[in-house]
């Protein structure tokens, strides 16, 4: 095995893309689940949690199911695209969405729990429509806990294994991230290169943490 930056740039490709797909989903369900009291929420939430106890290879499991050739999703996606996601760089970008959730989820849930109701009573005596109360007052006053949830989301992304494994395969020059790197550098005995990636990992996964940190305390 040699050493290529491929599976850095694949690692921070999925960990990004995943990110931003998740942002605005974690944004919007967020924002749905902490506006009123609804019967199921628990159960809702339950599931939404999911991926952060759930064993990676299960999650992997799952995405081949959903996103295979058998399924109806995966036939959709064949016939308009041709081929199938299973074992491209898409399905690394949607397993990081996955996993990187319930992670950004619960940061921004917290931060919208955070804004001072009276705030809110205010901007409604004013005429401010739930839209503009969403835009103008809970987002502006929540982006420490947005960006918090961006940091958590990106590294937790950055990270995945077991699920990019299954779903996206460990293709040199394709598919491969540094995860799934250093476990080929492990079993074909290239224990330098696994060390090169994996010092890459932690070092990046430090400074995101610290930033984490950082933010939290300004």
């Amino acid at each position: 095995m040699e050493w290529t930056w491929h599976p850095v740039k694949m690692s921070f490709l999925a960990a990004t893309a995943g990110t931003i797909i998740t942002l605005s989903a974690a944004i919007l369900i967020a924002h749905f689940m902490v506006k009123r009291r609804r019967r199921g929420e628990a159960i809702l939430e339950t599931i939404l949690f999911l991926p952060l106890v759930l064993p990676p290879t299960v999650i992997g499991f799952i995405l081949v199911v959903i996103f295979g050739s058998k399924s109806s999703v995966g036939r959709l996606i064949e016939y308009f695209t041709g081929s199938s996601v299973l074992f491209t760089a898409l399905a690394a970008i949607i397993a990081a969405s996955v996993v990187a959730f319930p992670l950004m989820y619960q940061s921004i849930k917290t931060g919208f729990l955070s804004v001072d109701s009276n705030i809110l009573d205010a901007a409604e005596v004013d005429g401010a429509s739930n839209w503009k109360q969403f835009i103008k007052i809970i987002i502006p006053l929540s982006t420490r806990s947005i960006l918090t949830g961006i940091i958590l989301g990106f590294t937790r992304g950055f990270g995945e294994f077991g699920a990019t494994l299954m779903f996206a395969g460990n293709i040199p020059g394709k598919t491969q991230t540094i995860p799934t790197a250093i476990y080929l550098a492990i079993e074909t005995g290239a224990t330098r290169i696994a060390w090169y990636y994996a010092l890459i990992s932690i070092g990046f996964s430090f400074l995101l943490l610290l930033m984490v940190k950082l933010t939290g305390k300004q």
